[in-house]
């Protein structure tokens, strides 16, 4: 294939680890954004979404293990859930009918139920039944009034207020969820609430996906490892940390491979080998078009490029490609750029590589208590704090811009969201904001 300079173009494509075979997705150099326009973060998703084929091993955990894990196929439910008709309350179990039409109603009491006992305890009309939360409801009985809206007659009977509806305070058989139906779909990342669901349903362990294996890299000859004499010009290493802590909340094993120097062969060896053992790799750094940046050179000279360059800021060097059918991401250099990017680029591509049938991160409305100017054409992510007044929140610019300010993600609350025909935000315009906690 050649592209439309006369160059010869590598096909790009993604290992099928159910056959070990490739699945071929060709894309056109037309989409590498080599000094021409930046293309959109959804377009440069959407070259790869396809394409990505998720992890398709699979194995049982315990459902104490379970906790982000991504399920492998359907639950259905294996039991009614609740298993019996029960009460909702501590109270006095009755049949409706036996409740006057108007004024109170005087019953004897004819047993009592404690949760885990009186399975099968029948009780006719014109009675009440001593009972519990979670008690079995004594078969002949569908509504319970609750212990503090009952009178105790001092004969041991009960005095039942008019009003209650049938079927008041008792829970059905199957209420929650019926026994068959489905419980949980295949690729939902389970959390807290799905391991609960599973627990009451009596699931003791569940079938996943495979973590997806990640290697991650950082670049550059001036980063140093924490922990390490400071040398002069040089720079402690933060990517890299950042990155292995985002991909392992996402799901992912990492492995850390360090840091790479700035030289070509090294860095094309080393990335070839990590592509070998691995669902997919990630650097930071050396992929702008810099002397020293070799990791943008090592990707085209050992696999393919999908894209180079996003309209976006700041991360707008971004390089992803393939090499042996495994997907490779370049993120810049700049901790903000990473973090951004990780948010809009990687994050996307790492769920959909773990199988999760993740929902959209969904931006909040705020407004806003600064002016910005931009240039069209980039979607720009500004750091903001935010500050309740008046009932609204509003977002407060962080004073400082760079893209090396580490401290600028930690002092605020999230990203303000410009999209790219905006060329200006005004104090008061609302604007999209997007919270940290929902990208990390």
């Amino acid at each position: 294939m050649l592209d439309r300079e006369g160059r010869a173009t590598a096909p790009l494509f993604f290992r099928d680890t159910r056959n070990n075979g490739r699945i071929m997705a060709q894309l056109s150099d037309d989409a590498f954004a080599f000094g021409g326009e930046l293309m959109r973060i959804e377009e440069g998703l959407a070259l790869v979404a396809d394409r990505v084929p998720a992890v398709t091993e699979t194995e049982i955990v315990p459902l104490t293990h379970a906790d982000g894990r991504v399920l492998a196929e359907e639950l259905a439910a294996p039991i009614d859930l609740p298993a019996f008709d029960n009460s909702a309350v501590d109270g006095y179990a009755v049949a409706h009918a036996s409740l006057a039409a108007s004024g109170e109603t005087v019953l004897p009491v004819a047993g009592r139920i404690a949760a885990g006992h009186g399975a099968g305890h029948a009780a006719g009309e014109g009675v009440a039944v001593r009972i519990f939360t979670g008690a079995p409801m004594p078969v002949g009985c569908d509504t319970v009034f609750m212990q503090e809206d009952v009178r105790l007659l001092d004969d041991g009977r009960v005095s039942l207020p008019a009003g209650l509806k049938p079927g008041a305070n008792a829970r059905p058989k199957g209420e929650d969820i019926a026994r068959g139906t489905p419980a949980l779909p295949a690729g939902r990342r389970l959390d807290p609430r799905d391991v609960a669901l599973l627990g009451a349903l009596g699931v003791a362990e569940v079938t996943v996906r495979r973590r997806p294996r990640v290697a991650v890299f950082s670049t550059g000859d001036e980063i140093l490892e924490p922990g390490s004499p400071l040398a002069p010009a040089s720079l402690y290493d933060s990517n890299r940390f950042s990155l292995m802590a985002m991909l392992t909340r996402a799901g992912c094993e990492v492995t850390d491979l360090g840091i790479l120097k700035d030289e070509i062969g090294e860095t094309g060896a080393r990335i070839l080998e990590a592509a070998r053992g691995h669902d997919l790799v990630v650097t930071s750094g050396g992929v702008s078009t810099g002397e020293e940046d070799h990791v943008r050179a090592a990707l085209t000279a050992h696999g393919s490029l999908a894209f180079w360059r996003l309209a976006i800021k700041p991360g707008r060097p971004v390089a992803m490609g393939v090499i042996e059918g495994t997907p490779f991401v370049g993120l810049p250099g700049n901790p903000v750029a990473v973090f951004v990017t990780w948010a809009h680029v990687l994050r996307p591509l790492v769920m959909k590589l773990a199988g999760s049938a993740a929902l959209p991160v969904m931006p909040q409305t705020v407004v806003s208590d600064f002016a910005y100017k931009k240039k069209t054409g980039r979607r720009e992510y500004v750091r903001v704090s935010l500050e309740l007044r008046d009932g609204r929140p509003v977002a407060v610019k962080y004073p400082v811009d760079g893209a090396g300010v580490v401290t600028s993600l930690t002092r605020t609350d999230g990203l303000v969201e410009l999209a790219e025909e905006r060329t200006s935000l005004a104090p008061g315009e609302e604007v999209a904001f997007l919270d940290y906690r929902l990208i990390l």
